[in-house]
């Protein structure tokens, strides 16, 4: 609830304990927003309310003001914002409950990064949908963003994007840090669809690293699956400079470089020849490459877009293909000038 008295700070909601979740809470909380965490697992709230949360966030303890909750009813209620950060593919039935429970002037945040399975939906049009509320109150937090190093105090920068600059700018103001730095974007299509895809590509980058390719490989994957997200964005009607920023570049050679990312861990495994199956359990919490690449690509497909990286990356999670086929298979495409705006069968 909130507090009362005029000086009463409103609290914010986290949806989710996992990594970012636990971490962006804690941002929100050193800039003075007392914050809940909605908890499935009562064994993880009790532990976030003592002060840490050694199973996501190991070896930090989260700043005072930060409490959870199993009960996600009284979580949102009257929350200044509601922040989703659940597995992509999970978040309707997760948030199915609190339909139209927000407070009226509540924002959603979305820290959420994929495309709905079955619907082609960003992850703000899913919050909008199901949650009940006008798309101009979604917010989308995206960027180099890997939850241990933000938890340690290290610098980094992310990107806030909304349609509104002035719901950008308000959900900016309450997770900047010392350390902590956001930018303001109200290209909100290319923001996501830069989190999106830039997993898929670091399962394939993982995959490369994994069959024992070297630093040429992965530094080609990068820079031709940068050119697969942007040709995707503009088609859709991105805007360009989106896909040379943090959101788009940043968060690629962040996620598709560090052993900390969840996809290109996954996609390592799975090159050194795990199943998919085996790769999901050796790895850490959720690879959202694996569980959207699918969409990814049948939304590309509707819009006729070439995306032969992210095909490739399907082809494996489904089983249809090993690493070592897909890799052949690339290097084997027709040569061609390079550039993002080929004609989609030269891509």
């Amino acid at each position: 609830m909130s507090g009362s008295g005029a000086a009463a700070v409103r609290r914010a909601t986290v949806i989710g304990s996992g990594a970012w979740g636990t971490t962006f809470a804690g941002l929100l909380a050193q800039t003075g927003t007392p914050t809940v965490i909605w908890a499935r697992r009562q064994e993880i709230a009790d532990e976030i309310n003592a002060g840490t949360n050694g199973r996501y966030v190991p070896g930090h303890r989260l700043p005072a003001g930060v409490t959870a909750t199993t009960d996600l009813a009284d979580a949102v209620d009257e929350a200044c914002a509601v922040v989703v950060a659940v597995p992509s593919q999970e978040a309707r039935k997760v948030l199915e409950p609190v339909r139209g429970a927000l407070a009226d002037d509540a924002v959603a945040v979305s820290l959420m990064k994929g495309i709905e399975l079955g619907t082609g939906l960003r992850m703000s049009e899913v919050l909008a949908q199901v949650l009940g509320i006008d798309r101009s109150r979604v917010v989308v937090v995206s960027g180099p963003n890997l939850a241990d190093e933000i938890a340690g105090g290290q610098p980094t920068a992310t990107v806030v994007a909304a349609d509104d600059e002035q719901v950008a700018a308000r959900i900016a103001a309450l997770c900047a840090t010392g350390t902590f730095r956001p930018y303001t974007n109200t290209d909100v299509l290319g923001v996501e669809l830069c989190g999106a895809v830039k997993n898929v590509i670091a399962l394939a980058v993982g995959a490369a690293a994994g069959r024992g390719l070297g630093d040429n490989s992965k530094a080609t994957i990068i820079t031709r699956g940068l050119v697969e997200i942007t040709r995707l964005g503009l088609e859709l009607g991105a805007r360009p400079e989106t896909f040379a920023g943090l959101a788009g570049m940043g968060d690629l050679v962040a996620t598709c470089s560090s052993p900390l990312s969840r996809n290109q861990t996954f996609g390592r495994h799975l090159g050194e020849g795990m199943s998919v199956a085996e790769a999901a359990a050796a790895s850490r919490g959720v690879a959202e490459g694996a569980k959207s690449a699918r969409a990814v690509l049948d939304l590309a497909r509707a819009h006729g877009v070439d995306m032969p990286i992210t095909a490739g990356v399907v082809a494996v999670v489904e089983g249809a293909a090993s690493v070592a086929q897909v890799t052949d298979a690339l290097l084997a495409r027709p040569r061609k000038a390079e550039g993002v705006h080929a004609e989609p069968s030269q891509a």
